[in-house]
């Protein structure tokens, strides 16, 4: 095993089993499921909880290996389209309780483990699905991950970061064992714990006797391979513009 494959396995699963603590929950707005799935699956715009890496000049070098990228991925997902095809890989539904989910990751975890050290884009960490009105899954694309202290010259290396911003979760507070409840408290109207909530220090979060962790999962990038077919829709997100020009 190469050195570090240990520590980042457990640095995963011990995240994963912090957010989700206690799991009794219902996937409702508040809960341990329902904040594991925000860490995934959020809205991409860059403040307290979010840190993401800023928009390089583009040359066209850059734009053809993306599409590359793109293009091997779609082949490869082809073969998924439903997701009981994916569950047979060995890529699990993330968040299960959450049953109204904006994209549905279905990840293999040791898909993860193995981007660290090397890349293939034919093996991302996640498949992504969305929900059509009468309940049927569509394939959107999928996730790839890489170790938070990966150096923003290394994720340039996987995806151009003149195409595409990655993103890292930061600053989350969760309640103590046993006090899931808490996640429903509310300070001023918004939630208290969370990837929406107002703590985003651990001295704040000590103070509420909650566990801090200043970044999880590490980095991501979607790829929306099924959404479209030029740069901007794979690999682009609403608001790259304005983040442009931030440093991660």
């Amino acid at each position: 095993m190469r050195p570090g494959v240990s520590l980042y396995a457990i640095a995963v699963l011990a995240v994963t089993m912090a957010v989700r603590a206690g799991a009794q929950g219902t996937g409702a707005p508040g809960s341990p499921d329902h904040a594991a799935h925000e860490a995934m699956a959020g809205s991409m715009v860059e403040g307290a909880h979010m840190r993401m890496t800023s928009l390089r000049v583009r040359s066209v070098t850059d734009s053809v290996r993306a599409m590359a990228i793109a293009d091997t991925l779609r082949t490869a997902l082809a073969r998924y389209a439903d997701p009981s095809a994916a569950e047979r890989d060995g890529f699990r539904l993330f968040a299960p309780r959450v049953k109204n989910q904006r994209i549905y990751h279905y990840t293999k975890w040791a898909n993860a483990l193995g981007e660290a050290f090397r890349f293939d884009p034919r093996r991302p960490t996640s498949i992504l699905y969305k929900k059509d009105a009468a309940g049927k899954m569509h394939l959107a694309g999928a996730m790839y991950t890489m170790p938070k202290r990966t150096s923003p010259a290394d994720l340039d290396k996987r995806i151009p970061l003149s195409v595409t911003q990655w993103h890292l979760h930061t600053n989350l507070c969760v309640p103590g064992r046993g006090e899931e409840q808490r996640y429903l408290e509310l300070k001023d109207g918004k939630p208290k714990f969370g990837l929406a909530g107002s703590i985003v220090t651990k001295e704040a979060c000590d103070a509420e006797n909650g566990t801090f962790f200043p970044t999880i999962f590490g980095w991501m990038v979607h790829a929306n391979v099924f959404e479209g077919t030029d740069l901007k829709t794979v690999w682009g997100h609403d608001d790259q513009a304005e983040h442009a020009g931030h440093e991660p």
